[in-house]
């Protein structure tokens, strides 16, 4: 028995270890989304920071068009930050299951 709490506090600190690793890279890590054929493109952090935004000099004509790539681009950026955030959390804990509605980082 005392093995076994000696085993699972290991395992815990294993994986508390690679979350905080993977925090770290997530906060340095930069994904671009991009729309209208990369009219715009926006550059963010993996902490959802802006860091670049792009705007093809054509794409100044049409504000409302602008408006809406700049909206399709940023969301684009986000759905893919979100998606490697998932992916790297997800090899952090080794598959570990995590209870219904718990989300990583906490």
């Amino acid at each position: 028995m005392r093995g076994n709490i000696a085993q699972m506090m290991q395992q815990a600190q294993r994986m508390q270890d690679n979350l905080k690793r993977v925090q770290e890279e997530l906060a340095v890590l930069e994904v671009t989304g991009s729309a209208g054929g990369n009219l715009v493109s926006i550059t963010i952090t993996g902490k959802m920071e802006v860091r670049r935004v792009k705007i093809d000099p054509s794409a100044l004509a049409d504000a409302e068009m602008l408006e809406d790539l700049v909206t399709a681009a940023m969301n684009d950026a986000v759905n893919k930050a979100n998606e490697e955030s998932q992916r790297r959390m997800s090899a952090a804990t080794a598959g570990m299951p995590l209870p219904p509605g718990m989300k990583l980082p906490f």
